[in-house]
Protein backbone atom coordinates (compact mmCIF):
# COMPACT_ATOMS: atom_id res chain seq x y z
CA UNK A 1 0.00 0.00 0.00
CA UNK A 2 1.31 3.38 -1.25
CA UNK A 3 -0.28 4.92 1.97
CA UNK A 4 -1.10 4.14 5.55
CA UNK A 5 -4.54 3.07 6.43
CA UNK A 6 -5.26 5.89 8.65
CA UNK A 7 -7.94 7.92 7.44
CA UNK A 8 -9.54 11.90 8.42
CA UNK A 9 -12.29 12.82 6.44
CA UNK A 10 -12.17 16.66 6.98
CA UNK A 11 -14.54 19.80 5.45
CA UNK A 12 -11.96 20.45 2.02
CA UNK A 13 -11.48 16.94 1.35
CA UNK A 14 -9.82 13.94 2.22
CA UNK A 15 -6.54 14.08 3.84
CA UNK A 16 -4.12 10.94 4.69
CA UNK A 17 -0.90 10.70 6.79
CA UNK A 18 1.94 8.52 6.66
CA UNK A 19 5.78 7.70 6.14
CA UNK A 20 4.98 5.71 2.96
CA UNK A 21 3.66 8.86 0.92
CA UNK A 22 6.64 10.63 1.62
CA UNK A 23 9.97 10.64 -0.50
CA UNK A 24 11.99 11.87 1.81
CA UNK A 25 12.11 12.83 5.41
CA UNK A 26 11.22 16.60 6.03
CA UNK A 27 13.45 18.35 8.11
CA UNK A 28 12.55 18.77 11.58
CA UNK A 29 11.12 22.02 11.97
CA UNK A 30 8.87 22.07 8.49
CA UNK A 31 5.55 21.50 8.63
CA UNK A 32 4.53 18.68 6.44
CA UNK A 33 0.77 19.86 5.55
CA UNK A 34 -2.03 17.07 4.91
CA UNK A 35 -3.03 16.48 1.56
CA UNK A 36 -6.26 18.09 -0.09
CA UNK A 37 -7.59 15.90 -3.07
CA UNK A 38 -10.10 17.21 -5.72
CA UNK A 39 -12.53 15.22 -7.56
CA UNK A 40 -12.63 13.18 -10.08
CA UNK A 41 -9.06 11.91 -9.47
CA UNK A 42 -7.19 8.58 -10.43
CA UNK A 43 -6.97 6.07 -7.65
CA UNK A 44 -3.57 6.03 -5.93
CA UNK A 45 -4.01 2.75 -3.91
CA UNK A 46 -5.36 -0.12 -3.47
CA UNK A 47 -7.93 1.11 -0.84
CA UNK A 48 -8.84 3.90 -3.80
CA UNK A 49 -8.74 0.79 -6.29
CA UNK A 50 -11.20 -1.44 -4.45
CA UNK A 51 -13.84 0.79 -3.80
CA UNK A 52 -13.84 2.46 -7.27
CA UNK A 53 -14.47 -1.27 -8.44
CA UNK A 54 -16.89 -1.72 -5.83
CA UNK A 55 -18.83 1.35 -7.32
CA UNK A 56 -18.66 -0.44 -10.83
CA UNK A 57 -20.24 -3.83 -9.84
CA UNK A 58 -16.67 -5.54 -9.77
CA UNK A 59 -16.15 -6.67 -6.20
CA UNK A 60 -13.16 -7.30 -5.08
CA UNK A 61 -14.69 -9.46 -2.02
CA UNK A 62 -14.41 -8.02 1.49
CA UNK A 63 -12.49 -4.35 1.02
CA UNK A 64 -9.14 -4.60 2.94
CA UNK A 65 -7.21 -1.73 0.89
CA UNK A 66 -4.59 -4.50 0.79
CA UNK A 67 -3.97 -6.15 -2.90
CA UNK A 68 -4.45 -9.80 -3.60
CA UNK A 69 -5.36 -12.11 -6.48
CA UNK A 70 -9.04 -11.80 -6.11
CA UNK A 71 -8.34 -7.45 -6.33
CA UNK A 72 -5.87 -8.77 -8.99
CA UNK A 73 -9.00 -10.51 -10.85
CA UNK A 74 -11.17 -7.62 -10.36
CA UNK A 75 -8.94 -5.07 -11.85
CA UNK A 76 -8.50 -7.66 -14.77
CA UNK A 77 -12.10 -7.31 -15.11
CA UNK A 78 -12.31 -3.61 -14.86
CA UNK A 79 -9.53 -3.75 -17.76
CA UNK A 80 -11.18 -5.93 -20.10
CA UNK A 81 -14.07 -3.87 -19.78
CA UNK A 82 -11.68 -0.79 -20.24
CA UNK A 83 -10.59 -2.10 -23.41
CA UNK A 84 -6.79 -2.30 -21.86
CA UNK A 85 -4.31 -4.78 -21.62
CA UNK A 86 -5.64 -7.34 -18.52
CA UNK A 87 -2.67 -7.81 -16.54
CA UNK A 88 -4.47 -7.58 -13.03
CA UNK A 89 -2.03 -4.98 -12.30
CA UNK A 90 -2.58 -1.15 -10.90
CA UNK A 91 -0.12 -0.11 -13.54
CA UNK A 92 -0.56 3.90 -14.95
CA UNK A 93 -2.64 3.32 -17.60
CA UNK A 94 -4.68 1.99 -15.14
CA UNK A 95 -4.96 4.30 -12.62
CA UNK A 96 -5.82 7.18 -15.59
CA UNK A 97 -9.13 4.76 -16.27
CA UNK A 98 -9.84 3.73 -13.17
CA UNK A 99 -11.06 7.28 -11.41
CA UNK A 100 -12.84 7.86 -7.56
CA UNK A 101 -15.39 10.86 -8.22
CA UNK A 102 -15.69 11.74 -4.74
CA UNK A 103 -14.32 10.49 -1.14
CA UNK A 104 -13.51 6.48 -1.01
CA UNK A 105 -14.39 6.73 2.46
CA UNK A 106 -17.22 8.13 4.26
CA UNK A 107 -18.52 8.46 7.71
CA UNK A 108 -22.28 6.54 8.99
CA UNK A 109 -23.92 6.15 12.15
CA UNK A 110 -25.92 3.12 13.64
CA UNK A 111 -29.29 3.08 13.69
CA UNK A 112 -31.20 1.99 16.72
CA UNK A 113 -33.30 -0.43 15.08
CA UNK A 114 -29.78 -2.09 14.13
CA UNK A 115 -28.05 -1.84 17.63
CA UNK A 116 -31.40 -3.88 18.51
CA UNK A 117 -31.47 -5.95 15.91
CA UNK A 118 -28.00 -7.83 16.97
CA UNK A 119 -28.15 -10.80 18.23
CA UNK A 120 -25.67 -14.17 19.28
CA UNK A 121 -25.40 -16.42 17.00
CA UNK A 122 -26.00 -20.37 18.19
CA UNK A 123 -22.97 -22.73 17.79
CA UNK A 124 -25.04 -25.29 17.06
CA UNK A 125 -27.92 -26.64 14.23
CA UNK A 126 -30.84 -27.38 16.46
CA UNK A 127 -30.03 -23.81 18.76
CA UNK A 128 -30.31 -21.69 15.34
CA UNK A 129 -33.14 -23.58 14.37
CA UNK A 130 -35.03 -22.17 17.29
CA UNK A 131 -34.15 -18.27 16.94
CA UNK A 132 -35.88 -15.45 15.90
CA UNK A 133 -33.80 -14.73 13.01
CA UNK A 134 -30.19 -15.74 11.99
CA UNK A 135 -28.95 -11.64 12.49
CA UNK A 136 -25.97 -10.28 12.88
CA UNK A 137 -23.93 -10.46 16.18
CA UNK A 138 -22.00 -7.65 16.26
CA UNK A 139 -21.64 -3.94 15.34
CA UNK A 140 -18.58 -4.59 13.52
CA UNK A 141 -19.98 -7.48 11.65
CA UNK A 142 -23.17 -5.64 10.53
CA UNK A 143 -21.25 -2.52 9.39
CA UNK A 144 -18.48 -4.55 7.48
CA UNK A 145 -21.04 -6.30 5.85
CA UNK A 146 -23.49 -3.00 5.28
CA UNK A 147 -20.02 -1.29 3.67
CA UNK A 148 -18.96 -4.47 2.04
CA UNK A 149 -15.27 -4.07 4.28
CA UNK A 150 -13.08 -6.48 5.74
CA UNK A 151 -13.60 -5.79 9.79
CA UNK A 152 -9.29 -5.60 9.78
CA UNK A 153 -10.16 -2.40 7.48
CA UNK A 154 -12.81 -0.98 9.63
CA UNK A 155 -10.74 -1.91 12.66
CA UNK A 156 -7.66 0.34 11.30
CA UNK A 157 -9.86 3.14 9.88
CA UNK A 158 -11.91 3.95 13.75
CA UNK A 159 -8.86 3.23 15.89
CA UNK A 160 -10.64 5.10 18.88
CA UNK A 161 -13.45 3.14 18.79
CA UNK A 162 -14.33 0.52 20.74
CA UNK A 163 -16.74 -2.18 18.63
CA UNK A 164 -18.49 -3.52 22.27
CA UNK A 165 -19.78 0.03 22.94
CA UNK A 166 -21.32 1.30 19.70
CA UNK A 167 -24.00 3.66 20.55
CA UNK A 168 -26.11 5.56 18.12
CA UNK A 169 -23.78 9.18 18.09
CA UNK A 170 -20.69 6.49 17.24
CA UNK A 171 -19.27 7.83 14.19
CA UNK A 172 -17.93 5.30 12.00
CA UNK A 173 -15.53 6.02 8.87
CA UNK A 174 -16.40 2.97 6.34
CA UNK A 175 -15.28 2.51 2.45
CA UNK A 176 -18.21 4.82 0.34
CA UNK A 177 -19.17 2.10 -2.27
CA UNK A 178 -22.38 3.26 -3.68
CA UNK A 179 -22.80 2.13 -7.16
CA UNK A 180 -22.51 4.87 -9.47
CA UNK A 181 -24.96 3.54 -12.31
CA UNK A 182 -27.92 1.18 -12.35
CA UNK A 183 -27.30 -2.34 -13.71
CA UNK A 184 -28.04 -3.58 -16.73
CA UNK A 185 -30.46 -7.10 -17.21
CA UNK A 186 -27.66 -9.86 -17.99
CA UNK A 187 -28.34 -12.40 -21.10
CA UNK A 188 -26.11 -14.78 -18.98
CA UNK A 189 -23.79 -15.69 -16.11
CA UNK A 190 -20.55 -17.01 -16.87
CA UNK A 191 -18.68 -19.08 -13.83
CA UNK A 192 -15.15 -20.15 -14.17
CA UNK A 193 -14.53 -22.80 -11.86
CA UNK A 194 -10.72 -22.33 -12.23
CA UNK A 195 -10.16 -18.50 -11.58
CA UNK A 196 -13.01 -18.60 -9.04
CA UNK A 197 -15.17 -16.46 -10.77
CA UNK A 198 -18.72 -15.46 -11.39
CA UNK A 199 -19.67 -12.60 -14.15
CA UNK A 200 -23.26 -11.38 -15.62
CA UNK A 201 -22.62 -10.36 -19.43
CA UNK A 202 -24.95 -8.97 -22.03
CA UNK A 203 -25.89 -10.40 -25.15
CA UNK A 204 -22.65 -9.28 -26.71
CA UNK A 205 -20.69 -10.51 -23.74
CA UNK A 206 -20.29 -6.87 -21.96
CA UNK A 207 -19.60 -7.47 -18.82
CA UNK A 208 -22.23 -6.12 -15.97
CA UNK A 209 -20.69 -7.27 -12.71
CA UNK A 210 -17.68 -9.11 -11.53
CA UNK A 211 -18.25 -11.26 -8.34
CA UNK A 212 -15.10 -13.83 -6.36
CA UNK A 213 -17.02 -17.01 -5.36
CA UNK A 214 -16.49 -20.26 -3.89
CA UNK A 215 -16.97 -23.72 -5.46
CA UNK A 216 -17.47 -27.30 -4.25
CA UNK A 217 -14.41 -28.76 -2.32
CA UNK A 218 -15.34 -31.72 -4.19
CA UNK A 219 -14.99 -32.03 -7.79
CA UNK A 220 -17.60 -34.35 -8.54
CA UNK A 221 -20.03 -31.93 -7.25
CA UNK A 222 -19.04 -28.89 -9.82
CA UNK A 223 -21.50 -28.80 -12.32
CA UNK A 224 -20.50 -28.22 -15.56
CA UNK A 225 -21.91 -26.84 -19.05
CA UNK A 226 -25.31 -24.74 -19.24
CA UNK A 227 -27.60 -24.57 -16.50
CA UNK A 228 -30.63 -21.94 -16.10
CA UNK A 229 -31.79 -20.05 -13.04
CA UNK A 230 -35.38 -21.40 -11.12
CA UNK A 231 -36.23 -19.03 -8.32
CA UNK A 232 -34.94 -16.26 -7.28
CA UNK A 233 -35.45 -15.91 -3.44
CA UNK A 234 -34.49 -12.89 -1.42
CA UNK A 235 -33.48 -13.67 2.39
CA UNK A 236 -34.23 -17.42 2.34
CA UNK A 237 -35.00 -19.95 5.16
CA UNK A 238 -32.52 -22.75 4.76
CA UNK A 239 -33.33 -26.37 5.43
CA UNK A 240 -31.05 -28.51 7.19
CA UNK A 241 -30.27 -32.01 5.91
CA UNK A 242 -28.14 -34.23 7.97
CA UNK A 243 -27.30 -36.23 4.86
CA UNK A 244 -25.69 -32.92 3.59
CA UNK A 245 -23.33 -32.79 6.34
CA UNK A 246 -21.76 -36.11 7.40
CA UNK A 247 -18.98 -35.03 8.94
CA UNK A 248 -20.48 -33.49 11.02
CA UNK A 249 -21.29 -35.17 14.86
CA UNK A 250 -24.15 -33.14 15.90
CA UNK A 251 -25.91 -33.96 12.25
CA UNK A 252 -25.48 -37.49 12.42
CA UNK A 253 -27.06 -37.26 16.73
CA UNK A 254 -29.84 -35.17 15.00
CA UNK A 255 -31.18 -37.89 12.08
CA UNK A 256 -33.87 -35.17 11.08
CA UNK A 257 -34.08 -32.27 8.97
CA UNK A 258 -34.25 -28.75 10.56
CA UNK A 259 -35.84 -25.22 9.01
CA UNK A 260 -33.18 -22.39 10.08
CA UNK A 261 -35.00 -19.06 10.26
CA UNK A 262 -33.45 -16.06 7.49
CA UNK A 263 -30.70 -14.03 8.35
CA UNK A 264 -27.04 -12.79 7.45
CA UNK A 265 -25.77 -15.67 9.10
CA UNK A 266 -28.16 -17.99 7.52
CA UNK A 267 -26.02 -20.45 5.43
CA UNK A 268 -27.07 -19.34 2.35
CA UNK A 269 -26.99 -15.91 3.47
CA UNK A 270 -29.37 -13.49 2.33
CA UNK A 271 -30.14 -15.20 -1.41
CA UNK A 272 -31.15 -18.00 -2.87
CA UNK A 273 -30.87 -18.32 -7.11
CA UNK A 274 -31.90 -22.03 -7.57
CA UNK A 275 -30.29 -23.78 -10.74
CA UNK A 276 -31.87 -26.50 -12.59
CA UNK A 277 -29.72 -29.44 -10.91
CA UNK A 278 -31.69 -30.62 -7.93
CA UNK A 279 -29.96 -28.97 -4.45
CA UNK A 280 -27.48 -26.40 -6.84
CA UNK A 281 -27.71 -22.46 -6.66
CA UNK A 282 -25.72 -19.23 -6.26
CA UNK A 283 -25.89 -17.80 -2.94
CA UNK A 284 -24.62 -15.95 -0.30
CA UNK A 285 -22.76 -16.68 2.92
CA UNK A 286 -22.22 -15.62 6.83
CA UNK A 287 -18.37 -15.47 5.91
CA UNK A 288 -17.80 -13.38 3.54
CA UNK A 289 -14.22 -12.92 3.96
CA UNK A 290 -13.70 -16.78 3.17
CA UNK A 291 -15.37 -16.08 -0.31
CA UNK A 292 -13.36 -17.96 -2.71
CA UNK A 293 -11.05 -19.11 -0.06
CA UNK A 294 -12.75 -21.84 1.12
CA UNK A 295 -14.99 -24.16 -0.87
CA UNK A 296 -18.35 -25.24 -0.54
CA UNK A 297 -20.64 -28.85 -0.39
CA UNK A 298 -21.74 -28.04 -4.01
CA UNK A 299 -23.56 -24.76 -4.54
CA UNK A 300 -21.78 -21.41 -5.69
CA UNK A 301 -20.96 -18.72 -2.88
CA UNK A 302 -21.04 -15.18 -2.92
CA UNK A 303 -19.92 -12.63 -0.22
CA UNK A 304 -23.75 -11.52 0.85
CA UNK A 305 -23.42 -7.78 -0.93
CA UNK A 306 -22.37 -9.48 -4.37
CA UNK A 307 -25.55 -11.68 -3.52
CA UNK A 308 -27.79 -9.00 -3.04
CA UNK A 309 -26.52 -7.22 -6.12
CA UNK A 310 -27.07 -10.51 -8.33
CA UNK A 311 -30.27 -10.80 -6.94
CA UNK A 312 -31.26 -7.49 -8.60
CA UNK A 313 -30.17 -8.55 -12.08
CA UNK A 314 -31.45 -12.44 -12.21
CA UNK A 315 -34.18 -14.01 -13.00
CA UNK A 316 -36.01 -17.73 -13.92
CA UNK A 317 -34.64 -18.36 -17.12
CA UNK A 318 -31.40 -17.00 -16.61
CA UNK A 319 -28.71 -19.26 -18.65
CA UNK A 320 -25.81 -19.90 -16.20
CA UNK A 321 -22.71 -21.04 -18.05
CA UNK A 322 -20.18 -23.18 -16.04
CA UNK A 323 -16.51 -23.57 -17.22
CA UNK A 324 -13.42 -25.85 -15.84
Amino acid sequence: MRRAAVFLLICCGLVCFGAENKKSQPPADSVTLPRIYTYPRPVEDWLDAQVALARQAISCGSIDGVGGHQTAAGIRAFQERAGLETTGRLDNPTRARLVLTSHPVKQINLSADDLASLQPLSKTWLGKSQQTALAYETALELAAERTHAHPNLLKRLNPEVDWTKITTATKITVPAIERTASLAQPSQIHISLSEKTLEARDEAGNLIAHFPVSIARLAEKRPEGELHVTVVIPNPDYTFDPDVFPESAEAREIGHKLVLPPGPNNPVGVAWIGLDRPGYGIHGTPTPEQVGRTESHGCFRLANWDAYTLLEIAYVGLPVLVDP
